[in-house]
């Protein structure tokens, strides 16, 4: 497996891993070529296309996404290793059998929602200001909710960290093609 592309030009070096790596599935505004990814983004050590399965809405000048609770393996804290650890955990109990999201994954009211799997170095500096950015505040009130859930790269499952809304309340225009923006 390759990566789709690497960051090109990075502002600053990636740092050594010395607290684990940090996968986050992005699919608005921290997209390539979108207004928050390079003030955001630097330091990523790769970048794939990926897509998890979920429902995509046109928010005001911002996508939302919406996944099912049986996807949600884990809830994102205030902790970043402590996530990164949980993430890795699942990953190696998964890690002998990679494979590809089933056949339900676009299935039903459920669909592909299009994105970028992002790996980052030094989740303890990198993942702070994204949750800010993001409105997330575990035990407060928050825009999103930062969730551990499978997502597909060439084929094959990875989990990663993902912001969405809660699935209550949303009154906004779907975007069926799962691609933001449209």
């Amino acid at each position: 497996m390759t990566p789709k592309q690497q960051p090109t030009e990075p502002r600053e070096s990636p740092k050594m891993n010395t607290s684990g790596m940090l996968k986050l599935f992005v699919y608005g505004t921290l997209k390539r070529g979108s207004w928050n990814h390079d003030s955001f983004c630097q330091g990523m050590l790769e970048i794939w296309e990926a897509q998890v399965r979920g429902r995509l809405h046109d928010g005001p000048g911002f996508p939302v996404l919406e996944v099912p609770d049986e996807d949600v393996l884990a809830h994102g804290t205030v902790n970043p290793l402590a996530d990164v650890t949980t993430q890795a955990g699942l990953s190696d109990s998964m890690g002998a059998d990679p494979r590809p999201l089933p056949e339900r994954a676009t299935a039903g009211a459920w669909g592909a929602v299009y994105g970028e799997l992002l790996t980052f170095d030094d989740p303890e500096s990198r993942l702070p200001p994204i949750d800010r950015l993001e409105g997330f505040r575990p035990g407060g009130s928050s825009l999103y909710r930062r969730v551990l859930v499978p997502a597909t790269v060439e084929g094959v499952c990875e989990l990663a960290w993902v912001y969405t809304v809660e699935t209550t309340g949303i009154k906004r225009r779907r975007i069926v093609s799962g691609r933001w923006p449209e």
